[in-house]
């Protein structure tokens, strides 16, 4: 080992040290022996063999120790068991422009935040403001610095490639040359993570699409390009690939690149067994290619009806359009209500009045506002009194806007035993209740069902919150029998949220079709703590329809009076 491997080694200990102890004497230490190795014009390896490093000014008995086992052995004990110590995610908070090491302790440490996305959340809920040494500017400058970091990473959440996919649509559409162009890929079939966007387009001459593509200005790299696709790098960091082809091949191509790779394979397996050869240059009936205009041809052909791009994973859509009509899934314009939004009066960013009047200009008829409950003192729970003034505030707000029903709640942390944040005369103060699990991730699968089934199984409970706890990119959920969870909302009529969160989409799709089938109603919540986040709804919905859900399985799909009734009998 040199000794610039050696420096870098104390200069990470210094460092590790900064983040986890707030001595900074001892951190300087390390900076300065790694300056010292630095500029040591003697051989490190004599030095040590002549036990002469403690004769070196700034390099103490410690410190020569550390420096000895590095050059004997090419590793550090203390430098391994001060990296077991922080997670390594900690590590690329340091990369957000203004956050030095003490910040990150204080994130870590208050805020238990281990990553970059959990740092992101954290910022979008508010939670950095109270923060000592924060404020909302720094948390500004936090978040301006994450979204230049998500530049050059590799995993994009749903809502941050649908918005880029929607502007290159319509420069794509925008060529005079482009006869059809869409969406394919997995963010066509709403997948909640994506790694690249998909398009493909037709007209009579798909090599000028193609060389058209290439040279839009916004492309920083073209990765390969032919007469019929390409690959390009665009300037916000994300994988673009484009397909071109003539107009009489656009519905396969289009088919075959939405996918998903299960649903081709299965859709090419029944086309076999009916005579047919299915790829994506065409359904063929021996070397004859069968005409179809359009996707809904390409299915009629193979006496299936219409599947919509959400439902091509392979989980039962082909056996369901063999049998007739797949559902009507629910569309964002079905929404009639939204429930779990925080105000002022947590770590929401706007005032009770703020968010009835763009509720209402958003043309809904009904606002349930969650507060988050007093055990999440991070966020400003609410205490007794809090929930007295505010109910007091929607009393007045209720004559101020009678064109809207507003409904008072609570989102109740579920304590680790199972119990709810509050005593049960203050829960019945609500109209709502939604129980969340905020805290104590790490219990044993047993543990958080049980912890949650006894929540859940309380008569106040209207909904529970995010069920699984994750964070998409940021953590995992904590493990929970998802089965058994689901039969207690049966059983106990409680509505599973579908967090509209970008950052959540929690009930996970996969589980959504399971609610439906046993007849749990779905609430599409955004979680919004800003007025802009009351938007987050459609992304709820596109996860929705990926989980099979009609408006029918949807609760705040629902009337203002049935609503009102449903609560009122629940209570």
């Amino acid at each position: 080992m040199n000794k610039q491997e050696i420096a870098q080694i104390l200069k990470d200990i210094g460092l590790l040290l900064e983040l986890i102890e707030d001595q900074p004497f001892k951190s300087r230490a390390y900076y300065n022996g790694a300056r010292i190795v630095e500029q040591v014009e003697d051989d490190l390896q004599e030095l040590v063999a002549e036990n002469k490093l403690v004769k070196l000014r700034g390099i103490g008995k410690a410190l020569a120790e550390k420096i000895t086992e590095l050059v004997v052995t090419g590793k550090s004990s203390y430098y391994e068991e001060l990296k077991a110590q922080i997670p390594s995610g900690v590590l690329d908070l340091l990369r957000v422009p203004g956050l030095g090491p003490k910040k990150v302790r204080v994130l870590y440490q208050e805020l238990q935040i281990t990553n970059l996305r959990q740092l992101e959340y954290a910022c979008k809920e508010n939670r950095l403001v109270t923060l000592p040494g924060f404020g909302e500017k720094t948390q500004e400058k936090v978040l301006k610095g994450i979204d230049f970091l998500k530049t050059f990473q590799g995993h994009y959440y749903y809502a941050e490639a649908y918005s880029l996919a929607l502007e290159v649509l319509e420069l794509l559409r925008d060529n005079p040359g482009v006869e059809k162009a869409d969406l394919a890929g997995s963010l066509r079939r709403s997948k909640e993570i994506v790694k690249d966007l998909d398009f493909v387009a037709c007209g009579n001459n798909p090599g000028q699409i193609i060389a058209d593509f290439c040279q839009w200005s916004r492309i920083r790299e073209v990765i390969a390009q032919g007469e019929s696709k390409a690959s390009v790098l665009w300037d916000t960091g994300i994988q673009i690939d484009l397909r071109a082809v003539e107009p009489s091949l656009y519905p396969f191509v289009l088919h075959h690149f939405t996918g998903s790779k299960e649903h081709n394979t299965a859709l090419r397996h029944l086309a076999k067994s009916r005579g047919y050869k299915l790829n994506e240059y065409g359904l063929f009936s021996g070397e004859e290619r069968v005409s179809c205009a359009s996707e809904t041809e390409l299915f009629r052909a193979l006496d299936l009806n219409y599947i919509p791009p959400e439902l091509r994973e392979n989980r039962g859509e082909i056996e369901a359009a063999e049998q007739g009509p797949l559902p009507n899934l629910v569309e964002a314009k079905d929404i009639q209500g939204v429930f779990h939004v925080h105000s002022l009066y947590s770590d929401g960013k706007n005032s009770l009045e703020e968010l009835i009047v763009e509720t209402i200009r958003k043309g809904y008829s009904y606002l349930g506002i969650s507060d988050h409950s007093q055990s999440a003192f991070y966020a400003r729970g609410l205490k007794a009194a809090d929930i007295s003034r505010q109910q007091e505030e929607m009393e007045k707000l209720r004559e101020k806007y009678p064109q809207i029903k507003i409904f008072a709640g609570i989102e109740a942390d579920i304590k680790p035993d199972g119990a709810l944040d509050y005593p049960d005369d203050i829960l019945q103060s609500f109209d709502f209740v939604i129980a969340s699990v905020h805290s104590h991730f790490k219990m044993t699968e047993e543990a958080m069902t049980a912890r949650i089934v006894k929540a859940m199984s309380h008569p106040a409970v209207t909904m529970l919150g995010h069920p699984t706890g994750r964070i998409l990119l940021a953590r995992e959920g904590y493990p929970v029998n998802m089965a058994q969870v689901l039969e207690t909302a049966q059983e106990n009529q409680v509505i599973m949220e579908l967090n509209a969160s970008p950052a959540r989409l929690d009930l996970d799709w996969r589980y959504l079709k399971e609610a439906k089938e046993r007849g749990i109603l779905i609430s599409i919540n955004p979680d919004a703590h800003r007025l802009e986040e009351l938007d987050d709804i459609k992304y709820g919905v596109a996860v929705a329809r990926k989980g099979w859900l009609t408006k029918e399985d949807v609760f705040n799909c629902y009337s203002v009076t049935y609503v009102d009734k449903y609560l009122k009998a629940k209570k």
